[in-house]
C-alpha cells in the first residue's frame, strides 16, 4: 500500500515571458499532456500563490474546524451538494468545507458570514486572492490540453462553461504509527483539481497502467494538479483521471485546499466529434450533464458502489 516510490512529474510554470507559442510555452504544454496522459496529475511549482498566502489561509482553516457542529452543517447547498461533510464510519478522521464558488465575491461574503457574523476580511481577502491567482493556472493548463489536442476553438467555450467551488478539508492526526484511512479512494467528478496541502503528505495516487498505488510527496510551495472525470470524458479518453485516497499516521493534522474547475449546471460534457475515430478512438461516454453525474455518485447505490463510476453512468458500451 503506497509503497511504490515513482515521482511524479514536476512542471514550472514561474517564468518571465510565457506567451502562446513560444518555445518554453509548447515545451511546457507538451509536458503537462504527457504527464496527464500517463499519470492524470503532476506536481506544478507556481509563485502566484505564495508559500506565505498558504501559511496564513492554513491559519485561518484552523479557526474555522474549530466552529460548532451545528454551525459548520449550515455550510450546506441540496441543490449542488457543495457544503460540510463530516466524520463517518469509512472516513472517521476527515471533515470538509466548501465554498460554491470562490470566483464569486457575494458567495464567499455568505460563506464568511456563517461562521463570522461580524465578517472576517482578512479569511474573505484571502480566500479571493487565492482562488483568482490559482484559477489562472487551471486556465493556463486546460488552453494547453486543448491546444495540444488541436482544439483550439473550444476554448472559449471550455472557460467560460465552468465554476470554481473550493474545498478545505482536515484530517485528524489517528495518533497511530499504524496507517488508518483518511479519504476513501476515488476520481474527481469536475474537470480539473489543484490542490495544495499542509507540511503533512498522505496523498496517494493509483498508477494508470500498473494499478498501485504511489506516495505523493511534495513540496509545501507546490501544488498537485489532477484530471478528473469530465475531462477525460470530453478528451474522449486521452487524458486519465486517476483514482487517489488519502493514508494517514502520526500525530500531526493534515489540512489540504482543493479548486475545483467545474462544469456550470446544465452544461453538457460531449467529446468533440474530432475526437472521435470509428477504431482508434471510438467513443467512450455518452453525452451528459455533469451535476446529474455528481448525483449519481452521491445518491444512489449504483453510483455510490460502482468501481468506476463514469462508465456506470455514461460508458457507450
Amino acid at each position: 500500500m503506497g509503497s511504490e516510490k515513482i515521482k511524479l512529474p514536476t512542471i514550472d510554470f514561474n517564468f518571465t515571458e510565457f506567451k502562446s507559442n513560444s518555445a518554453q510555452w509548447i515545451s511546457t504544454r507538451n509536458k503537462v499532456f504527457k504527464s496527464l496522459e500517463e499519470f492524470g496529475c503532476f506536481e506544478a511549482l507556481y509563485d502566484k500563490v505564495s508559500w506565505e498566502m498558504k501559511v496564513a489561509l492554513y491559519n485561518e482553516l484552523e479557526k474555522l474546524f474549530d466552529f460548532s457542529l451545528e454551525t459548520k452543517m449550515k455550510n450546506y447547498r441540496e441543490e449542488s451538494l457543495h457544503g460540510y461533510l463530516g466524520p463517518n464510519p469509512k472516513m472517521q478522521y476527515f471533515e470538509s468545507l466548501c465554498i460554491e464558488d470562490a470566483f464569486v465575491p457575494e458567495i464567499v461574503q455568505f460563506f464568511t458570514q456563517i461562521f463570522w457574523p461580524e465578517g472576517n476580511s482578512n479569511f474573505r481577502n484571502l480566500v479571493q486572492n487565492y482562488s483568482n491567482n490559482l484559477s489562472e493556472l487551471d486556465q493556463l493548463i486546460r488552453r494547453m490540453i486543448l491546444e495540444r489536442l488541436g482544439m483550439e476553438k473550444y476554448i472559449e467555450e471550455h472557460m467560460k462553461s465552468t465554476h470554481y467551488p473550493l474545498r478545505f478539508s482536515k484530517y485528524k492526526a489517528p495518533l497511530s504509527i499504524d496507517s488508518k484511512l483518511g479519504l476513501v479512494s476515488h476520481t474527481d467528478k469536475n474537470v480539473l483539481t489543484i490542490l495544495c496541502q499542509n507540511q503533512v503528505n498522505g496523498l496517494q495516487i493509483l498508477t494508470k497502467d500498473s494499478h498501485e498505488w504511489i506516495d505523493v510527496e511534495i513540496s509545501p510551495n507546490s501544488f498537485i494538479v489532477i484530471s478528473a472525470d469530465s475531462l477525460h470524458a470530453w478528451t474522449n479518453g486521452r487524458v486519465h483521471s486517476p483514482k487517489h485516497q488519502v493514508i494517514l499516521c502520526g500525530n500531526m493534522e493534515r489540512y489540504s485546499i482543493a479548486l475545483f474547475s467545474t462544469s456550470i449546471p446544465g452544461y453538457i460534457i460531449e467529446a468533440p466529434k474530432e475526437l472521435v475515430e470509428d477504431e482508434k478512438h471510438p467513443l467512450l461516454y455518452k453525452p451528459f450533464d455533469s451535476l446529474e453525474y455528481i448525483k449519481f455518485c452521491a445518491r444512489t447505490e449504483t453510483g455510490k458502489k460502482a468501481e468506476n463510476t463514469l462508465k456506470a453512468y455514461a460508458g457507450n458500451n
